[in-house]
C-alpha cells in the first residue's frame, strides 16, 4: 500500500516535489516517512508535521493508506 506525503512552501521548492508516494506494506515512523521521501537523513527541528490532517512528531507511526504534510514553521506579523 501507499503513503501520501505533501510537503509544502519552502519545502517543496527545497526538495523540489510537492508530493510523493511511497511504497510501505507495515507501519513506519515519520522520521522514516521523511528519510524515504527526502532522502535526507535528518529531520529538521522546526518542521511540522501532520499525519491524516492532525498535528503529530517525528516518532508517530504511519500506517499504509496515511497521508503525511510536512510544513516549514508559520511566521507572520
Amino acid at each position: 500500500m501507499l503513503v501520501k506525503v505533501l510537503f509544502f512552501a519552502s519545502l517543496r521548492e527545497r526538495l523540489g516535489v510537492g508530493q510523493v508516494m511511497l511504497d510501505t506494506h507495515e507501519a513506519i515512523s515519520v522520521q522514516e516517512v521523511w528519510q524515504r521521501s527526502s532522502g535526507e537523513n535528518v529531520l529538521p527541528v522546526n518542521v511540522l508535521i501532520a499525519v491524516n490532517h492532525t498535528y503529530s512528531d517525528a516518532a508517530a507511526l504511519v500506517q499504509p493508506g496515511d497521508e503525511v504534510a510536512f510544513f516549514p514553521p508559520v511566521t507572520g506579523g
